[in-house]
């Protein structure tokens, strides 16, 4: 198995019988993938325990800490399907039992104890079910996030002389198996945007001030409406593609993600749209500066159509959008992740500079072009009919 310093850190802090085992850092630090190493490792050395790993909601799980810990499997030749309870998210390693569950489901908050218990993420679940959870684990809690602002774990937790804590700050330069690639992109952000950098750069603790939306809130359906379009925005090596379907119902915008990936070809995305009969009826509004692109999604069979860009179309567009109630599926992980960090620039005082930080922004644009383009065509309220997202 190969590891990073960050899982030294870690093993040896469980092995010191610490309570919990804090790990604060930015992006690409392994302290994720790592946890989950060590969670392995644990499982099948030692008989009969009960461990569990929790984050904000099931999909965030699963395009996440879920997602990795089967990557770790399979790497390790540890994989099949009979120890993977897929119905149940569970997983027997020798004698042990490793579940993923969510945070918000309340009966799992308050269920069965545990013997060691990872919250993946935890800033994005609230103080109380931290605690419900700690209080029904038995050896060791270990927590990870990056550190967009303080919140309970500063104010808290780490101020609880009463139990033995470990801190662990980790960045990108405590992974000593990091891509080269990735390595080099993230020093390319370096000067861009000073409180992403701070975050995600330094593993430090950053300011969320002036966060442009605070409009939404987060739903388990869409309802019915013939009143649907996609908006697209292109990447590809660094930046992902951005594939999102805009519903509006009752005055309201329903924002769900389709797609969010890297080295996605236009044929990549013109196959996600017209495979499925119900998008393929949609129009797709498009990053105008990528003309060929939306030329050849057209001969693909795409409805797709440049969004209507000019001098301030971007502030206008958010304007827009800060008028409307927008709600956003749970499964929609990275358009969640970007309403969250998307700012205003400031000055060097902290004022507000009404110009919107170049950054947690691909579903966002994707969205916006979408949207703007929606709401001018929308006259009339619809009937709602509510389905379930599986």
């Amino acid at each position: 198995m190969k590891v990073t310093s960050v899982f030294t850190k870690n093993i040896l802090a469980f092995q010191d019988n610490a309570r919990y085992i804090v790990n604060q850092g930015g992006t690409s630090s392994s302290k994720t993938y790592s946890i989950l190493q060590l969670l392995i490792l644990i499982a099948a050395r030692k008989k009969g325990l009960h461990i569990s790993v929790v984050s904000e909601s099931l999909p965030h799980l699963k395009r996440g800490a879920l997602r990795d810990f089967t990557n770790i499997l399979n790497a390790e030749g540890l994989y099949s399907d009979t120890i993977h309870n897929k119905s149940n998210n569970t997983f027997t390693i020798g004698e042990s039992t490793i579940e993923f569950f969510s945070a918000d489901v309340s009966s799992k908050l308050r269920g069965a104890r545990r013997d060691i218990l990872f919250i993946n993420e935890c800033n994005n679940i609230t103080y109380s079910s931290f605690q419900e959870l700690a209080i029904r684990t038995k050896l060791c809690t270990f927590l990870d996030y990056n550190p967009v602002s303080e919140f309970w774990v500063h104010t808290e937790l780490l101020n609880d002389t009463t139990r033995k804590i470990e801190f662990i700050k980790s960045t990108y330069r405590n992974n000593e198996l990091l891509d080269k690639n990735i390595l080099a992109d993230i020093e390319s952000r370096k000067e861009r945007d000073p409180n992403w950098w701070k975050v995600y750069g330094e593993g430090e603790i950053g300011n969320l001030q002036g966060v442009i939306f605070n409009n939404y809130k987060i739903v388990t359906y869409v309802p019915e409406s013939p009143k649907q379009i996609i908006g697209i925005d292109f990447g590809f090596s660094n930046d992902p593609t951005s594939v999102v379907l805009i519903t509006y119902s009752d005055g309201e915008l329903y924002w769900d993600e389709l797609c969010y990936n890297t080295h996605m070809t236009n044929a990549d995305i013109a196959r996600l749209i017209v495979s499925d009969d119900n998008l393929k009826k949609c129009v797709c509004v498009c990053d105008s500066a990528e003309p060929k692109s939306i030329h050849e999604l057209q001969l693909a069979g795409v409805r797709a159509i440049p969004a209507e860009k000019g001098a301030d179309s971007v502030r206008s567009g958010i304007d827009t959008l800060l008028q409307q109630r927008i709600n956003i599926t749970q499964r929609s992980v990275n358009i969640i992740k970007e309403f969250r960090n998307y700012r205003w620039k400031v000055d060097k005082e902290g004022k507000s500079l009404n110009v919107p930080v170049d950054f947690w922004n691909h579903c966002i644009d994707a969205g916006r072009y979408a949207s703007v383009y929606l709401l001018s065509k929308t006259t009339n309220k619809v009937k709602n009919k509510v389905h379930v997202l599986k």
